[in-house]
C-alpha cells in the first residue's frame, strides 16, 4: 500500500477545499442555517410536534441529510472529473498508485469534507433549536456510511461526466428531489396509504429514516432496513468503481 501516494491525494483534495471555504464549507451551512430559521423557528413554533418531536427538532435529520447527500456526491464528482478535464488524469494513471490508493484518496477527501459539513451543521442548529441524539454511535455509524457510500457514488458520477453541467444533473434533478420526497421534512405516516407505499421505493426514505431513529428513536422505516439498505447501496457502489477501473471505462475521456 503506498500511504504517501493516497496521503498526496488526500491532502491536495483536502488543500483545495480550504482555498475555496465559502464555497466549499460556509454556503451550505448557511443555506441550511435558512431551512431551520423558516421551518425550525418561525413554521415550527406554529406546529405541533411529530411522532412525539417538536416540528424544529424534527426536520433536523432530513436537513443533514441533504446536506450530506448532495455535498458528497458534488465533492467526490468534482474531484474526480477535475483531473478528467485538465488532462492530468494521465499522470495519475501512469504513476507507480493503484487503483485501491486511487480511490482511497479521493472518496476519502470527499468523504472527510461531508463529515465536517455535516458536524458543523449540528453544530449551527444548536443556535436556532434544541436536541438531543439518544443515539449517538448509530448517528456516527449512518454519518459515516452515508458519507462513504455517496462519496463512492459522485466518484462514479465524475467518471460518467463529460462536462461540468453534468456533474450537477444527479444532485438537483435527482438527489434534492427524492430528500425532499423521503421524509426530511415530514413523517412519511402523514401520508396517505398509497402514497406511504410509494415512498417506500424512494431510497433516501430509509436513509432519512435510521438518521431520525438514531436521534429521537423514532422511525418510517425499521432501523435494521435502514442499515441494511446504506450497507446495500455501499456494496453496489463498491461494484461499480471495481468494474470502472477494470475496463477503464471514461478514465481518460
Amino acid at each position: 500500500m503506498n500511504v504517501h501516494a493516497i496521503r498526496a491525494i488526500y491532502r491536495f483534495e483536502m488543500a483545495r477545499t480550504f482555498r475555496t471555504l465559502l464555497e466549499s464549507i460556509l454556503s451550505p451551512v448557511l443555506s441550511t442555517s435558512l431551512y431551520f430559521i423558516v421551518f425550525g423557528a418561525a413554521i415550527g413554533s406554529r406546529m405541533g410536534d411529530v411522532d412525539g418531536v417538536g416540528y424544529g427538532a424534527f426536520i433536523i435529520p432530513g436537513l443533514v441529510m441533504l446536506s450530506l447527500l448532495n455535498e458528497s456526491v458534488s465533492n467526490a464528482s468534482f474531484g474526480i472529473y477535475l483531473p478528467k478535464w485538465s488532462g492530468t488524469i494521465y499522470e495519475l494513471l501512469s504513476a507507480p498508485v493503484s487503483t485501491t490508493e486511487i480511490l482511497l484518496g479521493y472518496v476519502g477527501a470527499a468523504a472527510t469534507k461531508s463529515l465536517m459539513l455535516g458536524t458543523l451543521i449540528l453544530v449551527t442548529a444548536r443556535f436556532f433549536v434544541p436536541y438531543q441524539i439518544e443515539h449517538p454511535f448509530w448517528m456516527g455509524c449512518f454519518l459515516v456510511l452515508t458519507a462513504l457510500s455517496f462519496s463512492l457514488f459522485g466518484f462514479i458520477v465524475g467518471v460518467w461526466a463529460d462536462s461540468f453541467q453534468k456533474l450537477q444533473v444527479i444532485p438537483l434533478l435527482i438527489l434534492t428531489p427524492l430528500t425532499f420526497l423521503g421524509g426530511a421534512f415530514y413523517s412519511i405516516s402523514m401520508l396517505p396509504p398509497l402514497w406511504q407505499k410509494v415512498a417506500l421505493f424512494n431510497p433516501v426514505v430509509y436513509l432519512i429514516s435510521g438518521m431520525r431513529w438514531s436521534f429521537y428513536g423514532v422511525s418510517d422505516v425499521n432501523v435494521v432496513v435502514s442499515t441494511a439498505a446504506i450497507l446495500g447501496f455501499l456494496m453496489l457502489c463498491l461494484a461499480l468503481v471495481a468494474w470502472i477501473f477494470r475496463t477503464g471505462y471514461k478514465l481518460k475521456a
